[in-house]
């Protein structure tokens, strides 16, 4: 793992990259490249062979850098969206990543679970080695799941019953034992199924501040269709997350935006 220098309130000690391969394999998948910081950049390139960069979601905290990475390896990429996918210097065809796929690369098998809802096109993806798909298996949790703090339903396509059913997910993982977790933020998770509980708990306790939050206020969600008017969205954030530093107000706008979605949809 290599850390990029790019810490804030958004990425904490800065974006996580992983340079993966299985013992006595030439060539290694990467994971995230991260900011477009040539230091960290060239340190990435540095670590041997690339045969596939794979990116788990479109922020720039984890793809700005990947044209940059491209050019220093020639090794093709790959993500949900067609814009980070490219053709390495072997001219293979490569495509968007799809749900359930596998991927062998770098001795590893991959495999490739959609789980949007920080953003519509995020992905989690399961290592292990080839001959044992579930045994000593690691999930890479892009920004799903951090290793500190709870992730952003961001803007504008993230969507919290989205992001509950990809927890509900992960926690149907059918792995052995406790699983670790390696997220694009925070330290290494080490029980990756205690901490998507954790998570899903702490989502429906804000959803119920929310709840809360408009009772008090005297009104409702908007209704699917209705706009949700900066008014509203400024008051429910100044009650529900009135304890939070100012720094991280915009991320909690953008997910009480997402909360009063979801109940807009389906609560009215």
């Amino acid at each position: 793992m290599l850390r990029a220098d790019n810490p804030g309130p958004m990425t904490l000690d800065g974006t996580r990259t992983y340079v993966l391969r299985a013992p006595g394999a030439s060539g290694c998948v990467v994971v995230d490249p991260g900011p477009a910081l040539e230091p960290h950049l060239g340190a990435l390139a540095g670590a041997g062979p690339v045969d596939l960069a794979l990116v788990t979601h479109r922020h720039a905290d984890h793809t700005g850098g990947l044209a940059r990475f491209r050019e220093l390896t020639g090794a093709p990429s790959r993500g949900a969206l067609p814009e980070f996918c490219a053709v390495g210097d072997d001219g293979a065809a490569v495509g968007p990543l799809t749900d359930g796929e596998i991927i062998s690369v770098a001795g590893l098998r991959v495999e490739v679970l959609a789980t949007p809802g920080h953003t519509a096109d995020s992905v989690c993806l399961v290592v292990s080695a080839p001959d044992e798909p579930a045994s000593g298996s690691v999930v890479l949790t892009g920004d799903t799941v951090l290793g500190r703090g709870t992730t952003v339903l961001a803007e504008p396509d993230g969507a919290l019953g989205d992001y509950l059913a990809s927890l509900d997910r992960l926690s149907a993982l059918d792995l052995p034992g406790p699983v670790l977790g390696l997220p694009g933020h925070g330290p290494v998770i080490p029980d990756l199924g205690a901490a998507v509980r954790a998570y899903r708990e702490h989502r429906l306790e804000r959803l119920d501040q929310v709840r809360t939050a408009l009772a008090t206020l005297g009104t409702r969600a908007p209704g699917a269709g209705e706009p949700l008017p900066d008014e509203l969205l400024d008051a429910v954030t100044g009650v529900v997350y009135a304890d939070v530093d100012p720094s991280v107000l915009p991320a909690a706008r953008s997910s009480v935006r997402a909360q009063l979605g979801y109940l807009g949809a389906t609560l009215t």
